[in-house]
């Protein structure tokens, strides 16, 4: 695990439609202590995912730096972990193979892969399925595998764009409670992109709230861990926290 460092971060383009150059991202600046857990929140079009795709090294920066652990991006490599919106999973490949596809890509022998496959999917509880095909899966197993499947890489930092918003409510609710144990069991260093302040709130130790292009509010989340829901959901505390984050999200 290590640490990520944002440091003045800009980024514009020339929008073809609007005729105009825009600014997506004004100046940002945080950072991501190694084996932490950050959320970002923000309205739409305040420019997380565009952050996130600078880190994942996907979009250059206009101005600013992005190091990991001191070392300075300059485009996407292994030691940044991406999970999506979709699940994006192979849908030839197996489960295992699909979990061990990193390993792979790193020349890890095909025994050593898949016992690293394995290990992965048992810490998500889904070692019976390590033979089948994803369309042969739930949407919220699709997910696990995916989280799982960037994590057998063991990337130095985790970006999470939204994974669990193509779910239903119960499965991400179930799906979070298992995010929390796995990275308390591992802690990769985690910074999670979501539209939705309670999950920013039950999963982080910090939120982030973003406005137009700026870090409007980082907010500390001093809640005891293990966290499940039904201890939280009309915890006093937990209520104040997403309230505040809420109220700055909503100003911006």
């Amino acid at each position: 695990m290590k640490s990520l460092t944002i440091e003045h971060l800009q980024k514009t383009y020339f929008d073809p439609y609007a005729g105009k150059q825009v600014t997506a991202i004004r100046d940002i600046s945080l950072t991501v202590a190694a084996g932490d857990f950050v959320s970002v929140v923000g309205p739409s079009g305040c420019g997380k995912t565009t952050m996130l795709n600078m880190i994942a090294g996907f979009l250059p920066p206009t101005a600013g730096a992005i190091l990991v652990d001191g070392h300075a991006v300059s485009g996407p490599g292994p030691d940044r972990g991406v999970v999506f919106q979709s699940f994006a999973l192979f849908p030839w490949r197996t489960v295992l193979d699909n979990v061990a596809f990193g390993p792979k890509m790193r020349g890890v022998p095909k025994a050593q892969r898949h016992e690293i496959a394995r290990e992965y999917l048992a810490l998500a509880g889904l070692a019976h399925a390590a033979e089948r095909y994803p369309n042969e899966l739930s949407g919220g197993m699709q997910q696990r595998v995916g989280v799982v499947r960037a994590l057998a890489n063991e990337p130095d930092v985790l970006l999470m764009d939204e994974p669990f918003a193509s779910v239903d409510a119960q499965t991400r609710m179930t799906l979070q409670e298992e995010l929390t144990r796995i990275w308390a069991e591992r802690k990769p260093t985690v910074l999670f992109i979501t539209h939705d302040v309670n999950e920013a709130v039950f999963l982080s130790n910090r939120v982030i709230v973003l406005s137009q292009g700026c870090v409007l509010d980082d907010v500390a989340v001093e809640l005891p861990r293990p966290r499940a829901w039904n201890a939280l959901i009309e915890d006093a505390a937990f209520k104040a926290l997403a309230a505040r984050v809420l109220q700055q999200v909503r100003a911006a």
